[in-house]
């Protein structure tokens, strides 16, 4: 099979389920032609509907059955196909072949999601973010279930119900939906100190990324690498964007789940469908066996993450996602993912987070899917073969030949037959496990605060005020008022002055005890130290007409190969006339755009005789300049700054260069804001 083959093979066994109803006649579920779809049987023009009716019966029986369970967490997710080649080979840490032959490229299919609101909550809400990857490869589907967030908010996964029970919307009212502001998630906080990191990270910019395109990926718990003479290591999983790791602000995001409740889904369908494939490259952190214990804390630990400082990510590969779905139930809403889901040199370790894990999300596709076979539906379905001994269930597709179904046998040969390890079977690691039958927790999972310090210690100023804000609405929501000081004193463990300030601004008394002596610090952390990129960013071109066409075309000419996004906005949609015969094409008028949608403004032409249109535009840029956006003008559109006070101002680009101003542009753009306007 050659290598074009290969990279065809999940996309042609997807292809063979697709059906396109255009221009086809209409028939029921087993083939028969329909002649008439929009009347029931009944008896006489006014009588009752006949049971006999059986295309009423399958149509009506359908659509009562068309909703399935949705995912308790991860409900509200988007997802999309890709590739991914691998860099370099792995094999002195791993046998799995997706790390080792780099003559592969391997399909693959990545579901990104909100973690705590329901299918229909808005996407830019505060909150982790799943990040699943189903690579489906050549000795079965391997799962890569990850978050943009590198740790989580318990140790042990039989907490994992308490924590979900406290975030979701309170029960006696099922209020407030898709947010943590409220009584029972900071009870939960204040009573469970083991997730103070986590929340930090909740209450950083992590959790309002700019796009799915620009959040990082992390598998959180410890995995392990096993290479082919069977020699161990730990592995912590990371999947870092191209275009780097962005976020909106707070008020963006809300803003946003009005404005544009799909923000996230539509800047991932838009990107891959303009061909601005996103790319994520996939590294690792080694850890050798025998440096186990040489950390100060527990790598069996999911509330704490490896330093990159001290473990340096090792770049393996990348991913690049270039098709979206065909359709967004079929594939999005029934995909399964599943930890477990692994291939020979990947293995688990004895995280207790991780333990439950195995258990847990199996368990939960055999109600969603329902059923044992959720394997066999088109999107999780392996591209290699697969044989055993399993029949029957709800919603079997495979038709078994034969009459055997048991093993041992002799009458098919002892077949299907189990692999040896060294012909590709799976085979768990050999690790030594010994111990009392126990309910206790290591003591080196006791350090609740030393990371969540390292991690305020590693923000950057802005980073910083952004985090005592966060805390200060979602605390200020807190009804309780013990709840809000039992947190102010909690996170006084953390940082004394953070507590302080969060304590003023909801009205507690500040601490009387707390503090830490940590001074250790993650550059990597930071948001500010992640690459910068003008690539994909959407510019509102705000224009009238009478604009020098000229001018503006060779702007945005330019600004296109350097891959912006420019979109047209006037005072109405259609035609915009420019000198010498330049027109351009209006997308959005300034009552279907708003600056949250977009990443910088251009003005290109002063104000318009309407009024209203002028008013519009004056908040469009008041607050794009609130936001800390790139905002640049040439021509009479420079009035505008003028107007607003803006010039000279940093992030704001005016220059009679033109081809000096385009690139100052594009620079300022690229580093997504400018915090100190």
């Amino acid at each position: 099979m050659t290598d074009k083959q290969k990279d065809n093979e999940k996309d042609e066994q997807l292809e063979s389920f697709r059906v396109n109803d255009k221009g086809k006649y209409m028939t029921t579920n087993q083939g028969l032609k329909v002649s008439e779809d929009e009347l029931s049987l009944t008896a006489g023009v006014r009588g009752p509907t006949l049971m006999e009716d059986f295309h009423f019966r399958e149509k009506l029986t359908h659509f009562d059955n068309e909703r399935i369970p949705e995912r308790v967490v991860h409900a509200r997710g988007f997802a999309a196909h890709g590739e991914f080649e691998l860099y370099q080979d792995m094999s002195r840490y791993t046998k799995a072949k997706i790390f080792t032959d780099t003559s592969i490229k391997t399909p693959v299919f990545v579901r990104f999601s909100t973690v705590n609101g329901a299918r229909g909550s808005g996407d830019t809400a505060r909150d982790a973010r799943g990040f699943a990857t189903k690579f489906y490869t050549e000795q079965g589907n391997y799962d890569l279930v990850a978050n943009n967030i590198p740790v989580f908010f318990i140790q042990d996964g039989i907490k994992f119900p308490d924590v979900v029970h406290a975030f979701k919307p309170e029960p006696h009212n099922d209020i407030p939906q898709a947010s943590t502001a409220h009584d029972n998630f900071w009870d939960f906080v204040a009573n469970n100190p083991e997730n103070a990191h986590m929340v930090m990270w909740i209450m950083s910019d992590r959790a309002i990324p700019r796009s799915f395109r620009m959040m990082e990926g992390f598998g959180v718990n410890t995995f392990r690498f096993v290479n082919a003479t069977g020699e161990a290591f730990f592995v912590k999983f990371h999947w870092k964007p191209k275009l780097g790791a962005h976020s909106l602000t707070w008020e963006e995001a809300q803003k946003l789940m009005g404005v544009d409740p799909d923000f996230h889904r539509n800047d991932l369908w838009n990107a891959i469908e303009r061909g601005d494939y996103p790319e994520f490259e996939l590294g690792v952190q080694i850890v050798n066996e025998k440096d186990e214990f040489t950390f100060d804390f527990d790598l069996l630990d999911a509330t704490k993450l490896i330093p990159e400082e001290e473990v340096p990510v090792i770049i393996m590969g990348k991913m690049t996602l270039t098709k979206n779905v065909d359709n967004f139930f079929a594939e999005t809403e029934q995909v399964a993912f599943h930890p477990g889901n692994v291939v020979p040199g990947i293995d688990f370790t004895n995280d207790p987070l991780l333990q439950a894990r195995l258990f847990s999300y199996i368990d939960t596709q055999l109600i969603r899917l329902g059923g044992p076979n959720f394997h066999e539906i088109p999107i999780n379905r392996p591209i290699c073969p697969f044989y055993n001994n399993q029949r029957e269930g709800y919603h079997r597709m495979t038709i078994n030949v034969g009459r055997v179904n048991y093993h041992r046998n002799s009458l098919a040969g002892n077949t299907p037959a189990p692999v040896p390890p060294e012909e590709g079977g799976y085979k768990h690691y050999e690790e030594k496990v010994e111990g009392r039958t126990i309910r206790a927790r290591s003591k080196s999972f006791t350090d609740f605060f030393s990371q969540a310090t390292m991690f305020w210690n590693s923000m950057s100023g802005p980073e910083r005020k952004h985090i005592i804000d966060a805390f200060s609405f979602e605390l200020g929501k807190v009804k309780n008022k013990s709840v809000r000081q039992q947190n102010v004193d909690l996170f006084a463990n953390v940082d004394l002055e953070l507590a302080e300030t969060i304590a003023r601004n909801i009205g507690v008394s500040p601490p009387t005890s707390g503090g830490s002596t940590v001074t250790k610090s993650s550059p990597a952390l930071s948001q500010l130290n992640m690459p910068m990129s003008a690539k994909t960013r959407k510019v509102a071109i705000i224009v009238s007409d009478g604009f020098n066409g000229p001018l503006v075309k060779s702007v945005l000419d330019y600004w296109k190969s350097k891959g912006l996004v420019p979109e047209i906005i006037s005072e109405d949609q259609g035609k915009v006339q420019g000198t010498k015969n330049v027109q351009l094409e209006a997308t959005q008028n300034v009552y279907t755009a708003d600056s949250v949608l977009y990443d910088a403004v251009y003005m290109v032409r002063g104000s318009s005789d309407d009024m209203a249109f002028n008013q519009k535009i004056a908040n469009f840029l008041d607050e794009a300049f609130r936001h800390k956006k790139t905002i640049g003008a040439t021509g009479q559109g420079v009035q505008w700054l003028n107007v607003n006070n803006f010039i000279n101002k940093p992030g704001v680009i005016t220059d009679e260069n033109i081809p000096n101003f385009a690139n100052r542009f594009v620079e300022a753009v690229a580093q997504h804001r400018h915090w100190d306007r």
